[in-house]
Order: structure tokens, then sequence, then C-alpha cells
């Protein structure tokens, strides 16, 4: 699956895919892996997710992380890396949705990073998607950061899973997220896990596939 013409980081790494084949499947799952990770580890998540129907798409970062500093770090230190990897996103989209799978039936999923760049990806392009899944990630940019996104998510379902205690996600960023893409017209569910690690738990993964079975049942 070709890259996008943007000229940034992320452009030209791998992207690394698995479940059905595109030309037989109902829909797809878009996999964002997190700081120092793989594409080839958030694709074990396919496997724990069991849903027939589904294309997964795991794009690489380059370096083994999106962008270099915390996700509450001033956006300017984190760029070019969360503009080339939301290109990244946009590409892997635009290219589904030229082979017969629209956004509507489109999922995103990040985990730590992931989650971050994903929600962020979200809110500055908010349309009817699939399904939106950030286990333990939030919106990017410090506080403060305006949060005055155009555009409307049209009740795209939306889980957002965090520990309460997560020593690199503050839940109060998890809240806020919550709260700012319900205002972007998502449909969203917040659970915060007492004491969890930074990691993502078999209550996460069943809200997940909750939404997966709920996309393919509308387009059978």
């Amino acid at each position: 699956m070709a890259q996008d013409t943007l000229k940034g980081p992320h452009q030209g790494q791998p992207i690394l895919t698995a479940g059905e084949p595109l030309e037989r499947a109902q829909a797809a799952m878009i996999m964002i892996h997190g700081r120092g990770a793989t594409a080839e580890s958030i694709l074990t998540l396919a496997d724990e997710l069991a849903q027939p129907g589904f294309i997964y798409l795991a794009p690489q970062a380059s370096g083994y992380t999106w962008y270099p500093n915390s996700f509450m770090a001033p956006i300017p230190s984190n760029e070019p890396g969360i503009s080339s990897g939301m290109a990244v996103i946009a590409g892997l989209i635009e290219r589904l949705a030229e082979a017969g799978i629209p956004a509507e039936r489109t999922m995103l999923l990040g985990f730590s990073q992931g989650a971050c760049l994903s929600l962020e990806f979200v809110a500055r392009h908010a349309r009817r998607y699939g399904g939106v899944a950030g286990l333990s990630g939030g919106l990017i940019g410090p506080d403060g950061t305006p949060r005055d996104y155009p555009g409307s998510l049209t009740g795209t379902p939306v889980f957002l899973g965090c520990s309460d205690v997560d020593f690199h996600i503050p839940k109060e960023r998890v809240e806020l997220s919550a709260e700012v893409l319900r205002q972007l017209g998502g449909n969203v569910t917040m659970r915060l896990y007492p004491g969890m690690g930074h990691t993502v738990n078999e209550d996460e993964i069943a809200a997940v596939r909750t939404l997966m079975k709920g996309l393919i049942s509308k387009n059978p």
C-alpha cells in the first residue's frame, strides 16, 4: 500500500497488514503503536480482538517513536513527527476509501503514544468514522491548548480507557479528551481503571470488540 507524498520522518516506513485481504474486507482497523514499539507488536491485538471481516493495518514509526517528547509538551517541540504521523493515517484512510472501505467503516485504535496521535487526528479531522479506541492516551498539547476543532464526529463511537494513576497519562487529560470529543459529536465511553499499569486490559479488549461487532453487523 503506497504512502502519501508528504515528506516527513514517517513517510516511506513499512505498513503491515493482517486479517482479511483488502478485496474481501468489510471494514478496516488502523492500529497505531506506542513509543518504542513496533507495528508487529500492535498487530498482536488483532489476534485478541478476533473479529472476522476486518483488515488490520499497522504503520511503523521511524525510530520507533511518532514524536520525541511528552504528548503534553509544546506541540512545536514534537514536530514534524506529529504532522508526519497524521499524514500516514490520512493516507491510509484515503487508500482504504479508494479500495471501497470508507471512513465510516474504518476504525482507529492506538495505544499510549499511538492513542494520543489517533485521538488528535480524529479531533483535527472530525467526520464520521467507524470507531475510535484510545487506549492509555489523550489529546496532544500542554494544558491550555485551544480545543476549538472544526467539524463533527457525527456520532462516531469513541472508547477511551486508561489507568487512573498512569505515570504517562494524567487522568485529567483523559477526562478532558472525552469531553472535547463529546462536544465534537462523538458517542464517547470513558473508563478509568483503578490502579492499573500502563497496559491494555481484558475489559478494554471486550469494549473494542463490541465496537467492531456493531460495525460489521451494520455492513453485512
